[in-house]
């Protein structure tokens, strides 16, 4: 299993690249993203909470680090989100569990 830490400073660094090669591409997918995750209807930290259950389903290792440390910055607290994870292999079975041990990895990596 990978460590969280490294997967996420992989992930800046090809992010920085991404800005860098393609400044108009990131720069709408930045905004579009900021806007979304912004405070509306549902506060930010709950939406973070949303897409790490997203994350499971659509099996994405490196989305599971960002918003699981994204949601704890944002106050989130282990139990909420592993309540989220266990919606998400409610609706995913046992392919999402198996994505479940990301959470829990990430959990142990960035938890406070």
């Amino acid at each position: 299993m990978n460590d969280p830490v490294e997967l996420l400073n992989v992930l800046n660094n090809n992010l920085n690249r991404f800005s860098k090669d393609w400044s108009k591409q990131t720069s709408a997918f930045f905004n579009l993203m900021n806007s979304v995750e912004s405070d509306g209807a549902l506060s930010s930290k709950i939406k973070e909470i949303i897409a790490i259950g997203i994350s499971i389903a659509v099996k994405c290792e490196w989305c599971i680090d960002y918003h699981v440390k994204s949601a704890l910055d944002k106050g989130a607290t282990k139990e909420e989100i592993m309540e989220a994870s266990w919606v998400a292999v409610l609706m995913g079975g046992a392919p999402a569990l198996m994505y479940t041990q990301y959470v829990q990895n990430a959990l142990d990596k960035f938890a406070k």
